[in-house]
């Protein structure tokens, strides 16, 4: 489609029609040779970028359904949140400062299993679409239960996802066995595989909580749909230990030996894995998903994560879910990251603001077997951004957009989120949702479990 006819110096230009240009803001295109465009413009049609560049070069060159001023603001990649739990917003403070497996034996798996229907864990999903997306995050990936009720849901806010039914030896709040979960698993590939937003994932557990058997089965069953296979993997020492007394190999040696570590693999944490693990999960293209918030507040350690990205690994970043962080915000996150790296080395450049942007953004796209879609701000793209807001006293003054994007922005700076080129939030409002009925809906639900826990 075309539109009027637009006269520069003596040359005409027909203009092309897209859905909505976005003109005079500074991108941070996080694209390969770093690109940052001062008075830029992004042309969107379709849900893709079609093109990027000077503002002035493309209001000559497109008509749009509809221009937004990004005047003093960044335009930026939507964040990925590589590893969550969206649900568990509902147990949010529920068992804090405790330790990993006394968190889950004691706390949180007795609590889904009471508490955790179909219904609140649709609820307390959209809590967190809500919380992540006023945060900067435009797509998610999940592990947890009553995948499908939660791919409808986020496919009803807007928000990118990729979905897996939790696998486990055990039953769980939606499945009475690993098999069914694993059925339950391919019926939901095939029905979401066309889906623009929704993708599903494998997930069994972890390697302490799944059979060697089911490993083996999800394994087969992601290779065959060329689907991610998302796993926790080295999460606590205690892990480890238990791992080497029983099979005489670390928990990324005992999945290599078994044949599950292959390309499409999304192993979150990560903490305690040695040179030759990291060389294993190196060879085999796992993404790495890193959770420094969640590790530190339950005492798991800190992972490697200079070493990983020096050998040449894919490192996403992760909140996991708001019942051990306790917050969906991968913004914090990545501050925190970059701070707890240098502080713990006692070395200031152990990580840099850059490496943590393209954690959060390319590298969590990377990781998840997406880093062709979304990630970066790059003609063919899919239109997933950010317009952040640089006029709070927190954002001034600007030497350096990155650095501010790591250390000084925070959620109360985002003030547009475009996600498959829709708008889901605007001037801090969000559109796609009824969000203080939400927020009435999930107090009320927390004042009920706290009453029933005594």
């Amino acid at each position: 489609m075309s539109g009027e006819l637009q006269t520069t110096g003596e040359m005409v230009l027909e203009q092309q029609s897209v859905d909505i240009l976005i003109v005079r803001g500074l991108i941070v295109t996080m694209s390969a040779d770093r690109t940052i465009i001062e008075d830029g413009a992004v042309a969107i049609k379709d849900g893709a970028i079609v093109d990027i560049g000077q503002s002035t070069e493309l209001r000559l060159r497109y008509l749009a359904d509809r221009v937004i001023d990004a005047s003093g603001k960044i335009v930026m990649p939507g964040l990925v949140n590589a590893h969550t739990h969206a649900s568990m917003t509902v147990l949010r403070g529920l068992a804090d400062d405790v330790a990993l497996h006394v968190w889950l034996e004691n706390h949180i798996w007795p609590a889904e299993a009471k508490f955790m229907s179909a219904g609140t864990i649709v609820l307390g999903a959209t809590v967190a679409f809500a919380e992540m997306v006023r945060s900067g995050t435009t797509t998610f990936n999940d592990m947890y239960f009553f995948a499908d009720e939660i791919a409808l849901a986020a496919k009803g806010f807007g928000i990118r996802a990729i979905v897996g039914e939790g696998i486990l030896d055990f039953p769980t709040p939606a499945m009475g066995s690993p098999q069914a979960a694993l059925a339950r698993t391919e019926e939901l590939i095939l029905k979401w595989q066309s889906d623009p937003l929704i993708r599903i994932a494998v997930a069994p557990h972890s390697p302490y909580s799944c059979s060697q058997e089911v490993l083996v089965q999800s394994q087969r069953m992601a290779q065959k749909y060329k689907v991610p296979l998302h796993i926790h993997v080295a999460e606590t020492k205690r892990e480890v230990e238990e791992a080497v007394a029983q099979t005489g190999l670390s928990p990324v040696a005992y999945l290599h030996e078994m044949g599950f570590l292959e390309m499409g693999v999304v192993a979150a944490h990560c903490v305690h894995v040695t040179s030759q693990d990291i060389g294993l999960l190196v060879e085999h293209g796992v993404g790495v998903v890193h959770c420094p918030k969640s590790n530190c507040k339950l005492g798991s350690g800190v992972a490697p994560i200079p070493e990983l990205l020096a050998a040449g690994g894919c490192v996403g970043l992760g909140t996991d879910g708001a019942a051990s962080n306790n917050r969906l915000d991968l913004l914090a996150e990545m501050g925190f990251a970059a701070l707890l790296h240098k502080g713990v080395r006692m070395d200031p450049l152990a990580m840099h603001a850059y490496t943590l942007l393209e954690m959060a953004t390319i590298g969590g796209a990377r990781a998840l077997g997406m880093g062709d879609a979304i990630g970066s701000l790059e003609t063919g793209k899919r239109a997933d951004l950010l317009l952040i807001d640089t006029s709070a006293p927190n954002m001034k003054p600007m030497y350096d957009a990155v650095s501010h994007l790591v250390y000084a922005t925070d959620a109360g700076n985002v003030d547009t989120v475009i996600i498959e080129g829709r708008v889901i939030m605007e001037d801090r409002q969000l559109l796609t949702l009824n969000e203080s009925a939400t927020l009435d809906d999930v107090t009320a639900l927390g004042a009920t479990i706290r009453a029933a826990r005594g």
